[in-house]
């Protein structure tokens, strides 16, 4: 019933602690970390038996910073890893059994709360979006926004890759994957950086 999950905490924070987290951490309250938080929080509770446990993003919007808020999985320890199928949906998995459990953002589950089909669905523009109204939706829809699946995951083919060998570039002198070729891809031209001027640093005496 409406109102009903107003007091509910999200994984072991409550609500308006978890609300300072994200701030914190994301830079600002994206709806996409307030849901993500009670995903994050359903796919603990219905864990399989285990010790050590992955995650896997189906989105790289909002929800991989909800997981690398309330668990030990960052995309810097190789914990966290993301697949590019652009739904808001988050796994838990045993690390080696694979066996896990998925929880996404459910459609069908959606009309009682037109604030939030509204924002997932895209059906008003940010700005047309009342965000007050929106966040006390999804604060009080809770876990019924989603549904929650039981899957048997394949974990190499979701685990970041080693680097393997390196080596050295001829052009910038940076180390880099071998694998790449005969040099590294910046200097093969896939770089982000239109102007690169060198900074002379000061040594001490």
């Amino acid at each position: 019933m409406p109102g009903e999950n107003a007091s509910m905490n999200i994984c072991t924070y409550s609500f308006e602690e978890y609300l300072h987290l994200v701030k914190s951490f994301h830079g600002h309250l994206a709806p996409g970390l307030i849901v993500g938080g009670f995903m994050v929080d359903l796919a603990m509770k219905h864990l399989p038996e285990g010790e050590f446990f992955d995650a896997i993003c189906e989105t790289n919007v909002c929800l991989p910073d909800t997981v690398q808020i309330l668990t030990p999985c960052t995309i810097g320890n190789g914990w966290l890893s993301i697949v590019p199928f652009g739904k808001f949906a988050v796994t838990l998995y045993e690390k080696y059994s694979g066996k896990g459990v998925r929880v996404y953002l459910d459609t069908e589950k959606l009309d009682a709360w037109p604030a939030v089909r509204d924002w997932y669905l895209k059906k008003k523009k940010k700005s047309e979006q009342n965000t007050d109204v929106l966040l006390a939706q999804i604060k009080e829809a809770g876990p019924c926004l989603f549904s929650i699946q039981h899957v048997q995951v394949e974990p190499e083919k979701v685990r970041r890759k080693k680097m393997g060998p390196v080596d050295v570039c001829p052009t910038c002198c940076e180390a880099y994957p071998k694998r790449d070729g005969d040099k590294c891809q910046s200097c093969r031209g896939d770089t982000p950086y239109t102007d690169v001027t060198a900074v002379v640093m000061k040594t001490k005496n």
